[in-house]
């Protein structure tokens, strides 16, 4: 191998996406068995409150400025963005003025939510003022905005219910009777 392909190797090692267990709380406790990637950016990390055995892969944009709640055993996959502001709509009704406003119209903001055990396909964006049931599923490529009830199958752009997890999941429940009880404790 040359020098150069060595350096370029070497290079590539120290950059590439790694999973990183071990994330310290919001309240300060280590939660051993959730894992972040290295690649996912995190801002306004003191506003970010998980709960323990989350998943959060490759190349997520997480902005906690005003509060994200992520709950336990949670997967969100990769290339996905969760927002807590978004200014899409006030920057074109501004126009060029738009940095010169305190406080300006339609730019909004509000707190994101996932319940207990949700998964959250690739590229999909989960836009402020949002809540997500617990046991439910996003979809890939979901544009998602709004309160969903518990165990929903979301997705669409705009993201709307199509479905409930517990139908998907039954099917595994009576063929694997012993899941039931694992299921039904945090499902309750």
């Amino acid at each position: 191998m040359s020098l150069l392909h060595r350096i370029a190797y070497l290079f590539w090692k120290s950059f590439r996406p790694v999973m990183v267990s071990g994330f310290k709380s919001k309240r300060g406790e280590l939660l051993a068995k959730t894992r972040v990637s290295n690649t996912t950016y995190i801002g306004n990390k003191e506003n970010l409150d998980l709960e323990n055995n989350i998943y959060i892969g490759h190349y997520n944009h997480i902005d906690a400025s005003n509060g994200v709640k992520i709950g336990e055993g949670c997967q969100l996959t990769n290339y996905i963005s969760v927002l807590t502001h978004s200014s899409h709509i006030a920057i074109r009704l501004y126009g060029e003025k738009y940095t010169q406003e305190k406080e300006p119209i339609a730019y909004n903001r509000g707190s994101v939510e996932l319940g207990k055990y949700c998964f959250v396909g690739p590229h999909s964006v989960i836009m402020p003022n949002t809540k997500i049931g617990k046991g439910s599923l996003i979809s890939a490529y979901s544009y998602v905005k709004g309160d969903f009830e518990d165990f929903s199958i979301i997705a669409g752009n705009p993201a709307k219910r199509i479905g409930d997890t517990r139908e998907m999941d039954s099917k595994y429940l009576d063929n694997n009777p012993r899941l039931k009880k694992l299921y039904n404790a945090w499902a309750k």
